[in-house]
């Protein structure tokens, strides 16, 4: 779409004038938020060449890696301050910084040794005990396959295939062809089913980080790589399920993904922008038939229409805050956010993916 890339030039010149990157929230704390939003601006600078996004990037990183190459303020036994580790990769490559190697090489340390359940599937933070969420398969395993395909480390892209296997194979509905949010291996969480471990509901992004995952596992493979066709496979399966349940009047998806019509669900912003960037990039990959252009046209038009201004900017609304995992009512009565990074990387993802 041809308007695309000015709109996510605009909300990366929006963020700039919001924060300096050191103060990116949570401030002075190497997590996620930070590690999607700053993706999905360098998707936009390979885009615009603009070096302004690059060493926004750049400063970012910077002020969380010291002289040494350690990380200064991050902790490895949740996967969520993993994930920011693939900004490393870029950087790396056009400044031969050892500092970056260090940190590269201490995350991929620590997602060797990260704790596993009984049948070696991540638990998602050291302290959820035997519990697997989906947004683990993005904070992890795309660092594992770009470190696979820099380093020659196959074994990294091997447990990221594996990890992804296993997370279809314990939250994958069979009707629906859906993923539940979580699984948990003791079956002891409120939120657990006592027979399959599995969480009662389809949460949109953690769908969302999931496709996204898989779609760029595949392309950092090498050619002839044997998880690929299973990486293949499981995309495909995901994304046409997704597709399913995409609100034909306004483009969207909702909170939880199922309920469209269910009293207190809602139309939610970053499910829809990862679900679009899936479905662009899956057609132009081969996965998926033309016809899945439309829906993802459908779907970056209706948020784009949602998009608004304010004193700093653009504004991109209704953005589930971060969630545990529960039942239908936990979810439509998480609290929404305005600009809030890992919608914001979402939306760059989408608009980098349409254009």
């Amino acid at each position: 779409m041809s308007d695309s890339l000015t709109a996510a030039r605009e909300v990366c010149d929006t963020m700039i004038r919001r924060f300096a990157p050191e103060s990116l929230p949570p401030a002075k704390h190497f997590h996620y938020h930070q590690g999607v939003f700053l993706s999905g601006m360098f998707k936009t600078y390979l885009l615009t060449l603009d070096e302004r996004y690059y060493d926004y990037i750049k400063s970012w990183i910077d002020s969380m890696i010291d002289p040494y190459g350690n990380i200064t303020q991050f902790n490895p036994g949740q996967l969520d301050d993993l994930q920011p580790g693939i900004l490393l990769f870029p950087l790396y490559e056009r400044e031969r910084d050892e500092r970056y190697r260090i940190a590269m090489d201490t995350i991929a340390y620590y997602i060797r040794h990260f704790a596993k359940n009984p049948d070696d599937g991540f638990w998602h933070k050291a302290w959820y005990r035997n519990q697997m969420w989906l947004d683990g398969l993005y904070m992890g395993g795309v660092f594992s396959a770009m470190y696979a395909r820099t380093f020659g480390a196959n074994d990294l892209l091997d447990l990221a295939v594996f990890q992804a296997r296993e997370m279809e194979r314990r939250t994958r509905d069979e009707s629906t062809g859906l993923w539940y949010h979580a699984y948990d291996y003791d079956k002891r969480q409120p939120w657990a089913d006592r027979e399959t471990g599995r969480s009662p509901e389809f949460w949109g992004r953690a769908m969302g980080w999931v496709t996204v995952a898989l779609l760029d596992e595949m392309e950092c493979a090498p050619d002839g790589h044997p998880g690929m066709e299973s990486l293949r496979r499981i995309a495909v399966d995901l994304l046409r399920g997704i597709a399913r349940y995409q609100d034909r009047e306004s483009g969207l998806w909702y909170q939880v993904v199922d309920k469209g019509g269910e009293p207190g669900n809602w139309l939610e912003s970053s499910c829809t922008c990862l679900f679009a960037a899936s479905l662009f990039r899956a057609v132009k990959m081969g996965l998926l038939d033309d016809g899945y252009l439309g829906q993802a046209r459908a779907a970056c038009e209706g948020v784009t229409a949602r998009l608004y201004y304010d004193d700093n900017g653009l504004v991109i609304d209704n953005i589930c805050v971060g969630t545990g995992v529960g039942d239908y009512n936990h979810y439509v009565n998480r609290p929404t956010s305005r600009n809030d990074l890992h919608g914001v990387g979402a939306f760059l993802l989408m608009c980098a993916a349409a254009y």
